[in-house]
């Protein structure tokens, strides 16, 4: 009876899993979060003649496993599409990752990677290392 009992416990799902987000769904939130709600809360209190703000923002996750930097912390990368009015979309306008451990999040700018709070006009200074899959997790 009592290996009746474990063997129909083991096809019940448990709730903890249940109520944790999926890999990619807790990245596009912490986009979101960090990016995607900061620059557009920004945007209305914007007057240059820089490019005007994009009608629409997404976010994308361009894998959805976790891949591994030179240091052996998880990350998954991710890119931010841009529409302008009802035009098509402008793919990967903002591209980067977030750390599954830290939850911090990098953006590229021409060839390296800076916390994501360069976007929002503050101060920072390039992480070497960061967004870039380990040469053996290549092979």
């Amino acid at each position: 009876m009592l290996s009746w009992c474990v063997f129909a416990l083991s096809f019940v799902p448990t709730l903890a899993s249940a109520d944790e987000p999926s890999l990619v769904a807790w990245a596009e939130q912490r986009v979101q979060v960090s990016i995607v709600k900061p620059l557009a809360d920004q945007g209305g209190h914007r007057f240059s003649r820089s490019r005007p703000m994009p009608h629409e923002r997404r976010v994308r996750i361009t894998e959805a496993t976790l891949s591994r930097d030179a240091k052996r912390r998880e990350f998954m990368p991710f890119a931010v599409d841009v529409r302008f009015g009802a035009g098509d979309w402008k793919q990967n306008d903002i591209v980067g990752c977030v750390y599954r451990a830290s939850g911090s999040v990098f953006v590229k700018r021409g060839d390296a990677y800076f916390p994501a709070s360069l976007l929002l006009g503050k101060a920072a200074e390039p992480v070497a290392g960061v967004c870039q899959v380990a040469a053996e997790a290549r092979t």
